[in-house]
């Protein structure tokens, strides 16, 4: 029994000893994790999960620690383990992070199954409201791929490159290239050596970069220097870097180091004075990415700051005229999202790119554009800027001079040569900004002009694939939802006793409301003494070449027509009119169609109709169908309508 009770104590004792061990781990991890170290939080939480201790705020961690060091298919395992073990305890973003990796490795079906999933546990979500308004979200991306022409800029390293900025003949961009041979210090969010900025030059004809050398030193810092903006003059320069002024390293409360933008002017002798940290930066948030309005009298940034919508912002803020700032103002909903905006770019054309993994995209980042202070809807809207640019990776960081067409990008897609990589572009076509069509019209019976109650129209895309379908109400007409501009559409109306009929339109490329009319004719109809049966049959014109009588090719087939009709019913008796309008002289005009009736019927006769079925009689103007007669002044298609044949029955 001592024996026994000597065993449980010593387990039990072993037990608090693993116990502790893994809270002490845990605590470490968690500090770790909160301030971004993630490398070594992946490992630290990594061991406790090979020990068998797992839960589901370990594994958002996990997951979040690959997820947001662009490790989408590490992240997606943790992820996918997160819900399906611990669902209960999986919020909405996690759903939303998971189909983001399910995108990364181009399974956007699967994708859309966790989006919809997303949808139902946070339907306040700008993110929801966009997804609910683009379902083909990935046609519209195709509309736009193709635009541009990509290369892996040859200044490349196996290091990170990334954030170009237009300065003189010049391209500036940050890079750890060679960094570790002067520091030794490395970054624990992805284990590689801090970034300093670096200039090429620039060849605007081709986009070629060459003779790489570092940026000035008074600039670049022991931590991290990115992204920088210069004014049109070359004279200021702004650029992100790690919180570090006066050679200290601020932290915030947690003890986590944040991103500041910097500000330095060019001096008398070509250097750069020390950089200033802005007034609105802060030791609680980061502030990152700055970029330029066209007047350079706006700064547009980054920022996680308080009171924004996600993990990052876009702000504006004002630049007074005496260097100093105003309030940072939140660009609002219809750029940011729960999700995370970043990297602006103003555009001399005043168009703002952007990255965000929130609009709906590819996967990872993906670059938008929209138009800032926009005059009308078409130029509000937030557009995906497609492939090539875009991958199922993280593109961002985009700049583009819309004289030349070139510009630039980071990415850190498959088939590069570092982590992040630079790449080059010529714009080929400019971007289709989408516009909204409403398809409308009135259904009717061919045959009365009578509205039709009832009929089931049908939209299809161009791919035979259904759009929507609407019932018919009593007034006969139909609307449509919004669709796009610019594309092809089948409008197909359905309905019992009749043949349905289908148009194909192309939608224009402006925002309005289009009419199409759709006239249904019945499978059956009935005639009777005296009704045409080029009506009842809706055959088209019968033509003859000019002054002539003899039966034409396409004439032949609207007559086939009338001759099986009248093979199915050999009772029938018919008079062939043929009419002609007004142009040239009322007696030869008779005489032609007197010609052409004759004509027609012999043409009958000789397709086995018997002759004593058959009349005809030449009426030339005398009968006309509008006020076309002579000495009027009609249109071409309104004299046309007195150019027709007519087959009456008279039994």
């Amino acid at each position: 029994m001592k024996r026994d009770l000597l065993s449980v104590v010593l387990v039990s004792l072993v037990m608090l000893s693993v116990s502790f061990g893994q809270e002490k781990k845990l605590a470490k991890a968690q500090g770790q994790y909160d301030r971004y170290e993630y490398i070594d939080a992946q490992e630290t939480y990594l061991k406790i999960i090979k020990k068998g201790y797992k839960d589901a705020d370990l594994l958002k961690k996990l997951a979040n620690s690959y997820y947001f060091n662009s490790e989408y298919a590490e992240a997606q395992k943790w992820y996918k383990e997160l819900i399906d073990d611990y669902s209960s305890e999986a919020e909405a973003e996690y759903y939303f992070r998971y189909a983001q990796t399910l995108k990364a490795a181009e399974q956007y079906d699967q994708a859309d199954v966790y989006m919809k999933k997303f949808t139902e546990l946070a339907n306040d979500d700008n993110r929801v409201k966009l997804f609910g308004d683009q379902p083909n979200y990935l046609e519209r991306i195709d509309f736009q791929s193709g635009r541009f022409e990509i290369e892996n800029s040859s200044i490349n390293s196996s290091f990170t490159d990334f954030g170009t900025a237009f300065y003189d003949r010049f391209v500036v961009f940050a890079s750890s290239r060679d960094t570790l041979i002067f520091k030794k210090t490395v970054h624990q969010w992805n284990n590689e050596a801090f970034l300093d900025l670096f200039q090429a030059e620039y060849d605007p004809t081709n986009g070629e970069l060459s003779e790489i050398k570092k940026f000035n030193g008074t600039i670049n810092s022991e931590f991290h220097e990115s992204t920088p903006i210069f004014t049109k003059d070359g004279s200021t320069v702004y650029f992100t870097r790690n919180n570090y002024v006066k050679r200290k390293y601020g932290k915030d409360k947690k003890g986590t180091n944040k991103l500041k933008i910097y500000r330095s002017y060019k001096n008398s002798q070509g250097g750069w004075t020390t950089p200033q940290s802005l007034s609105f930066n802060s030791d609680e948030y980061s502030t990152a990415h700055p970029a330029l309005s066209i007047d350079e009298q706006t700064l547009y940034f980054s920022s996680d700051m308080p009171g924004g919508k996600g993990l990052s912002d876009i702000y504006s803020v004002a630049i007074n005229g005496d260097g100093s700032f105003g309030e940072p103002k939140n660009l609002g909903d219809t750029i940011n999202t729960e999700g995370k905006e970043t990297f602006p770019f103003i555009s001399k054309n005043n168009d703002l790119y952007f990255a965000s993994n929130g609009h709906l995209g590819l996967g990872g980042l993906d670059v938008f554009v929209t138009r800032l202070n926009p005059q009308t809807e078409e130029e509000a809207l937030v557009v995906n800027i497609g492939k090539p640019v875009n991958s199922p990776k993280d593109d961002f960081a985009f700049i583009v001079d819309d004289e030349s067409k070139r510009g630039y990008f980071s990415s850190n897609r498959s088939g590069g040569i570092g982590s992040d990589d630079i790449y080059s572009f010529l714009q080929l076509e400019d971007l289709r900004k989408f516009c909204k069509i409403v398809i409308a019209g009135l259904v009717t019976d061919k045959d009365t002009n009578e509205p039709l109650t009832g009929v089931k129209v049908s939209v299809y895309d161009s791919a035979n694939n259904l759009i929507e379908s609407i019932e018919v109400g009593e007034d006969g007409k139909y609307t449509t939802d919004e669709l796009e501009c610019s594309t092809k559409y089948f409008v197909r109306a359905e309905k019992e006793e009749y043949t349905t009929t289908e148009k194909l339109v192309t939608t224009p490329d402006t925002k309005q409301t289009l009419d199409v009319p759709l006239a249904m004719e019945k499978k059956i109809k009935s005639a009777g003494v005296g009704d045409d049966l080029a009506k009842v049959l809706s055959l088209k014109p019968i033509y003859f070449d000019f002054d002539q009588s003899y039966i034409r090719e396409d004439a032949k087939i609207e007559l086939a027509k009338v001759i099986e009709v009248m093979a199915q019913y050999p009772q029938m008796k018919i008079e062939v009119r043929s009419h002609t309008d007004s142009h040239g002289n009322d007696d030869y005009n008779l005489y032609l169609s007197e010609k052409r009736a004759k004509s027609t019927v012999d043409y009958m006769i000789s397709k086995g109709i018997s002759s004593d079925r058959l009349s005809g009689k030449g009426y030339g103007e005398t009968e006309p169908v509008n006020d076309c007669g002579n000495d009027s002044n009609c249109t071409k298609d309104q004299y046309q309508l007195n150019r027709r044949s007519e087959f009456i029955i008279l039994k």
